[in-house]
């Protein structure tokens, strides 16, 4: 029987490590999970935006999977991203995911040919989770990646009585009149997971309780102790906290965005997540090191000390 629990939790959405060559590495996934499932993560959402999911094949994805299920055992629950634009190669990986133990699964809405109503989102997501009947399925909804804008509180009024193991949505999106919907709308039944890390305190406010987010991997003090913070009505505290989430993921903008510039960081505390495949260019050592300088400066190392390995 499907496991339908909520997380209530903070979900780290990993990297996919590679070589200098471009290929993946599965090395450094026993010491990553150990990492995540130490810093208080309840899960990893594996090879969604963070983890290049759409750059692997669909042989990648699968080992990269097994090897998270493998590495995680019962201390970390593995959401495996299964979207993209092919359904058949979709249902083959949630088949997969399932033959192997994991947790639950999760696709992106199709970022080609495009569903234009709730129904198309459905008629394609509904196959995808009928090829993991057994595990919870979550629609992850990134309208600035896929280009469908489609409101997720009219899919959500559908979703969950046409398919079966809905579970909820990655809501990475900006939209928090939709998203307030979606959270009144799912109640207990369903879980609304905060997406961007910089709006954390947005869906906080709106009644979420768990999140995915990949600065996660290597900052998750900032956001469990926002959320402690804000739980005891310390705003105050909870707005510092969100402030200097923004100001670091600011840097990370700088030298190319969180996907970039993240497993850069990744190096610096111990996990060597490689370069980023193409066609996201390879951090330089002069940018390397310029980077290091300005988390420095922003007290970045002194904030993450107690998970640097």
């Amino acid at each position: 029987m499907m496991n339908n629990k909520l997380l209530n939790g903070f979900i780290a959405a990993p990297y996919t490590p590679m070589d200098d060559k471009g290929n993946i590495n599965l090395e450094p996934i026993a010491p990553y999970a150990e990492l995540l499932v130490n810093s208080g993560m309840c899960g990893a959402f594996i090879c969604g935006t963070t983890g290049e999911g759409a750059s692997l094949t669909t042989e990648e994805r699968k080992l990269v999977a097994e090897e998270w299920v493998r590495c995680a055992g019962n201390k970390l629950k593995i959401i495996v991203h299964v979207g993209g634009v092919c359904q058949p190669e979709c249902i083959n990986l949630a088949i997969h995911a399932s033959s192997i133990g994991a947790y639950a699964i999760a696709a992106i809405a199709p970022y080609f040919f495009k569903p234009v109503t709730p129904e198309d989102l459905i008629s394609f997501l509904k196959p995808i989770a009928s090829g993991a009947p057994d595990l919870p399925f979550y629609y992850y909804h990134m309208p600035s990646m896929t280009g469908v804008y489609l409101p997720v509180s009219d899919f959500l009024l559908k979703a969950g009585d046409l398919i079966p193991s809905f579970a909820g949505v990655k809501y990475t999106h900006s939209d928090m009149m939709d998203m307030q919907l979606c959270i009144d709308i799912s109640k207990d039944r369903f879980e609304i997971f905060n997406g961007f890390d910089e709006m954390l305190i947005c869906g906080l406010s709106l009644g979420t309780t768990s999140a995915v987010g990949s600065t996660y991997n290597y900052m998750p003090s900032i956001y469990i102790d926002m959320k402690k913070a804000f739980n005891n009505n310390d705003m105050e505290r909870a707005r510092e906290l969100q402030q200097y989430s923004v100001k670091i993921i600011q840097i990370l903008k700088n030298f190319g965005g969180a996907l970039r510039a993240g497993k850069t960081i990744m190096e610096f505390i111990g996990i060597n997540c490689g370069p980023c495949r193409s066609p996201i260019n390879k951090m330089t050592n002069t940018e390397k090191v310029s980077l290091k300088k300005e988390l420095t400066d922003a007290g970045f190392f002194k904030a993450i000390k107690h998970i640097t390995m």
